[in-house]
C-alpha cells in the first residue's frame, strides 16, 4: 500500500506567460480573500517567508522587499537637491512611505491608493514593512484612483514615487503607464525641477513592456534613465524608470551617494548605496540596444499590457 510521507500543501502557481509558471509551497495563510478590485494573499512562501500576492502575482516578501524598496525610493530622492514633498502611488504595503520617511528634508508625504482593504491588511499582516509609517504625522493618506487624483489636484511634488500593481489586462493600475497619464502628471503635480521614478516590470521577462513605459516617459521628460536590480522573490531582474526634465540619477558618482546617504537618510540601508547605485545604473549591452531599437509608446488606447 502506498504510504504518504511528505506533507499537502495549497501551492501558488504564478504565470510568466502563458507557456510557463512558477510554482511554490504555501506553508501558512495569513490572509486570503478579495478586495473590491483585486485578489489579495498574504502568505508563507519557501525561502522567502511571509509574502504578499495579488491577483496572483508576488508584489513583496518579507527576506528581500528592502532590497526593491530602497532601490525604487533612495536614488530619486537623493538626486533631488532638497526633497520636502513627496506625492506616492500606490504602495499600499507601506515600505515605501518607511523609506522616504528616513530622508531629513522631507515634510509632507501624500499617499493615494485605491485599495483601501489592501492598506488595511498590510497595517495588520505586514507590519515589517512598514513599521509604523502610516502613523507618522508627515503622512496624509488618500483612498482614491491614481490618475483621478493627479488630475484633480492643485498641489505639486518635488517627487512621485509610483509603486504600482502591474499593468494587466482588467487591472487597477494599467493606465497609469501612458503617455497620457504622464503628460498630466509633468502639467499638474510635478514642480519643473521635480523627479518621478516608475516600477517597469522586467527588462528580462518583459522588455516590450519596459520599453514601452521607457519610451513613452522619454515623449514626456528630457532626461529619462532605466535601472535594474534583480529581486530573488521576483525570479527575475526588476526594472525601474526615472524621469525629469533636470535631474538624472545615473550621473551620481559611487562617492556622492555615499555622501548624500551619510549627510539626509537617518539609520543604515541594507541594499542601496554608491557601489550598488552605480551596478544598478550599468545596463548590459543588449538592454541599451533594445531600448534604442524598439520605438513603440503607450498610449490610453493602446497600454502596455502584461500577460495574466
Amino acid at each position: 500500500m502506498f504510504q504518504e510521507t511528505q506533507p499537502r500543501y495549497v501551492w501558488h502557481f504564478e504565470w510568466i506567460d502563458p507557456e510557463r509558471f512558477i510554482g511554490l509551497a504555501i506553508r501558512k495563510i495569513h490572509f486570503i480573500g478579495y478586495s473590491k478590485y483585486q485578489f489579495v494573499e498574504v502568505v508563507d512562501l519557501p525561502v522567502y517567508g511571509k509574502t504578499l500576492i495579488l491577483d496572483g502575482k508576488v508584489q513583496s516578501a518579507v527576506t528581500d522587499e528592502w532590497m526593491y524598496h530602497e532601490a525604487l525610493v533612495h536614488p530619486v530622492m537623493l538626486t533631488h537637491p532638497n526633497p520636502e514633498t513627496v506625492l506616492v502611488l500606490g504602495g499600499g504595503e507601506g515600505a515605501v512611505l518607511r523609506e522616504v520617511l528616513r530622508h531629513k528634508t522631507v515634510r509632507k508625504v501624500i499617499m493615494v491608493d485605491i485599495d483601501e482593504k489592501v492598506i488595511n491588511i498590510a497595517k495588520k499582516h505586514l507590519q515589517e514593512w512598514h513599521r509604523g509609517a502610516f502613523n507618522d504625522p508627515r503622512v496624509k493618506l488618500i483612498i482614491s484612483d491614481g490618475r483621478e487624483f493627479i488630475e484633480k489636484t492643485k498641489e505639486k511634488f518635488d517627487v512621485i514615487i509610483l509603486d504600482l500593481t502591474d499593468p494587466v489586462p482588467g487591472g487597477p493600475s494599467y493606465k497609469l503607464y501612458t503617455y497620457e497619464f504622464y503628460s498630466t502628471v509633468k502639467e499638474n503635480v510635478l514642480k519643473s525641477d521635480g523627479i518621478i521614478v516608475t516600477q517597469a516590470t522586467s527588462c528580462a521577462a518583459s522588455p516590450k513592456v519596459h520599453a514601452m513605459i521607457h519610451n513613452t516617459l522619454k515623449k514626456v521628460f528630457k532626461k529619462v534613465r532605466t535601472y535594474n536590480v534583480h529581486i530573488p522573490s521576483f525570479h527575475t531582474i526588476w526594472s525601474f524608470v526615472t524621469a525629469s526634465n533636470k535631474w538624472d540619477p545615473g550621473s551620481l558618482t559611487p562617492n556622492k551617494v555615499d555622501e548624500l546617504i551619510e549627510k539626509r537618510i537617518n539609520g543604515e540601508l541594507k541594499f542601496y548605496d554608491g557601489e550598488t547605485h552605480v551596478a544598478m545604473f550599468s545596463l548590459p549591452k543588449h538592454v541599451r540596444k533594445f531600448l534604442k531599437e524598439f520605438k513603440e509608446i503607450a498610449y490610453d488606447k493602446k497600454p502596455p499590457l502584461l500577460p495574466m
